[in-house]
């Protein structure tokens, strides 16, 4: 049931997870929190009078009563004035749309995370969950439909809702519909492992929007490698793009490509990364380090493309090669936790931990540990690493982006060496400035982490000041009001007089 608001909403942002998050108190009560993600400063950046609305979903029992109670919008009170829409979706269905399919098929598939001798496989149960994950993107686009005024803007955002488009443009055809990809997309060898009508589904879904974007333009080409592949549709190359795709054609619609990277919120995190409770944690850390010694800082979600198994042991094999090392760097490495849901995810933190046990054994001594492993999370702490860091260390299998990459440079204190994985998105901007590794390579990245420590410190800091410069140039707001900018350039359906 929807309120007298009903087709009201100009502007309409659909995401997975939204703006906040409910927790049920003991008694009864709700507690509402800050969503996580970039998109909250983006929406932020349009304004409350502009009239967007957002949708996502009900994530857990907290966030299920509050929508409940709430009827079609949540109080504004808890959502710091943006007007929001959570769908409660029937736990079993999100349970298997989530992590049956948005996270255990289309993340591995974009992250090319499996191992393919013995998966994926493509079953009756996977046909039940492939059921839930289209209930689960019809609820969001009849939703949408709902919600959008007559011309509406809608973006719709990442791997979990790739059918939207698709089924909204269905329901209506009168709207300027974009979808963006967080993630990187599969090469159409490695995206056809998925079964034919799915992989086709998949695309088409995209394919109903005007816009269909992505972080970086290796993630688009490939997307439109698999549209030609997978479905026979036409790549369009412009004059003047560099011989980029710049859109797909297909059953008598065009869907624009569009690149869109996304930077650190420099202004935040440089005002939050000298509070007090930063401060706090940096003495803690540098207790922990103890004087003199380097430090290489890692901050990640314990998530398997992150690599953070292979460079712990690229940090072993830096002490074994470097003798001179032992005894005066540290190796700071954050693994928050991801997805503990799914065994593969415990499995792989407990990994985690073990190989940095196995190090701290083999070379600790009375007053050195060279790995100061935490697993919980805590921003106040990242950020003082970020601070403390000399040399940082982000090695993705497979990264969209990798904002740490952009966060480290902009907060630290004494410049800091960036060893940089060539497959995250971000070496697209950052690479003439990183030490960049192929992620695999345990050798060359020890050598890299040596490099790294050896680099002159003037050389470091001027690296440092174009790194940050590079990685603030597309703030999280500028980012969403430029695809918004570029989708209401767009004629809905495909129109593309209004381009």
């Amino acid at each position: 049931m929807v309120d007298e608001h009903t087709h009201s909403a100009p502007i309409v942002v659909a995401s997975n997870r939204g703006p906040v998050a409910y927790k049920l108190r003991e008694d009864g009560s709700l507690a509402a929190g800050r969503g996580g993600g970039g998109l909250v400063s983006g929406l932020s950046a349009i304004g409350p009078d502009a009239g967007a609305v957002w949708v996502c979903a009900a994530m857990g029992e907290g966030d299920r009563e509050a929508a409940r109670r709430a009827g079609p919008r949540l109080p504004a009170s808890d959502t710091a004035g943006h007007r929001v829409r959570m769908l409660d979706i029937a736990p079993d269905t999100f349970a298997a749309a989530y992590n049956g399919v948005a996270n255990s098929v289309l993340w591995f598939l974009h992250h090319m995370l499996w191992q393919t001798p013995l998966e994926p496989v493509f079953d009756a149960e996977f046909r039940a969950q492939w059921a839930a994950y289209e209930a689960y993107n019809t609820a969001f686009a009849d939703a949408l439909a709902e919600e959008a005024a007559e011309g509406a803007s809608v973006l719709v955002q990442d791997y979990h809702l790739t059918l939207v488009p698709g089924l909204l443009r269905e329901r209506r055809p009168d709207l300027r519909i974009g979808h963006f990809s967080h993630t990187p997309w599969a090469p159409p060898d490695y995206y056809r492992l998925l079964p034919d009508d799915i992989a086709e589904q998949v695309l088409r879904g995209v394919l109903g929007g005007d816009r269909a974007a992505f972080l970086t333009r290796r993630w688009a080409e490939a997307f439109a490698g698999c549209c030609a592949d997978v479905l026979g549709a036409e790549v369009v190359r412009e004059d003047g793009a560099g011989g980029a795709a710049v859109a797909v054609r297909f059953e008598g619609r065009t869907t624009r490509l569009g690149v869109h990277g996304l930077g650190a919120d420099g202004d935040f995190l440089r005002e939050r990364a000298h509070r007090e409770d930063v401060e706090q944690r940096m003495a803690v850390l540098r207790e922990r380090v103890g004087p003199g010694r380097r430090a290489i800082v890692r901050v990640d979600r314990t998530e398997l493309s992150k690599n953070i198994v292979r460079g712990l042991r690229a940090y072993r094999r830096l002490l074994e090669d470097r003798p001179q090392w032992r005894g005066k760097v540290v190796h700071i490495a954050f693994a928050y936790p991801s997805r503990q849901d799914l065994v593969v995810y415990r499995h792989y933190m407990a990994e985690v931990a073990r190989v940095a046990r196995e190090i701290n054994a083999a070379f600790g001594t009375e007053d050195w540990e060279p790995v100061v492993l935490h697993l919980e999370d805590d921003f106040p702490r990242s950020l003082a690493a970020y601070r403390l860091a000399d040399v940082a260390l982000v090695n993705p299998i497979r990264d969209g982006m990798n904002l740490v990459a952009k966060e480290v440079p902009v907060v630290s204190d004494r410049g800091c060496a960036l060893v940089l994985s060539r497959e995250a998105g971000a070496a697209a901007e950052l690479g003439d400035d990183a030490i960049t590794v192929n992620p695999y390579d345990v050798e060359a990245t020890a050598r890299a982490l040596h490099e790294a420590l050896s680099m002159d410190p003037a050389e470091r800091a001027e690296r440092t000041k174009r790194l940050a410069s590079a990685a603030t140039a597309l703030s999280p707001a500028r980012w969403f009001v430029d695809q918004l900018a570029a989708l209401e350039r767009s004629g809905p359906g495909g129109d593309a007089s209004r381009r």
